[in-house]
């Protein structure tokens, strides 16, 4: 039984809600998230750059970050992930980007000091497009054979209404 109307909107006894409580929440929500390195520095480079992404997908699994797919170039990666309902896109991003790059220079795979730009780029995906991000992350290499990360980036910014503001 309700126990009060308002504007239509019905609120029933606590004691009713309380005992239809699923016992666990369900979030499903997709991002892309898109990051660079340090200056865009192409640091990135083939021999170990497909390390840096298993061990990347290694610590999301160690701290419930739900990977659906990875991949990049010598100076950025792209990232499909579903956000777990505690978890938000910049505490994902923050730590993915802190912990690869601590292993990152903790195994000397550069000739500096390697770090990703604070910055990043994140989008929410559809269910039905998945796959199709799916795929574009996974030829990021033949994409960017032909196309540039900042010809990606105004691409992105045409696309999604983003204007690149300049902080001086």
């Amino acid at each position: 039984m309700p126990l009060a109307s308002a504007n239509g909107i019905i609120i029933f006894e606590a004691k009713k809600a309380l005992a239809k409580k699923t016992a666990m929440s369900y979030v499903k929500i997709w991002v892309h998230l898109v990051f660079a390195t340090k200056d865009h520095e192409p640091l990135l480079k083939e021999e170990f750059r497909y390390d840096v992404h298993k061990h990347i997908i290694k610590n999301c699994r160690e701290k419930e970050i739900f990977l659906q797919a990875i991949n990049g170039y010598t100076d950025h990666l792209h990232c499909l992930i579903s956000l777990g309902k505690d978890q938000t896109i910049a505490k994902v991003t923050q730590l993915i980007k802190v912990e690869s790059s601590f292993w990152i220079n903790q195994n000397n795979l550069t000739p500096e000091k390697f770090s990703w730009q604070d910055d990043y780029f994140a989008v929410s995906v559809s269910e039905s497009q998945v796959p199709v991000v799916v795929n574009y992350i996974k030829n990021q290499e033949k994409h960017h054979a032909k196309k540039s990360f900042e010809d990606e980036v105004n691409e992105f910014m045409t696309k999604y209404g983003w204007k690149l503001i300049k902080v001086q």
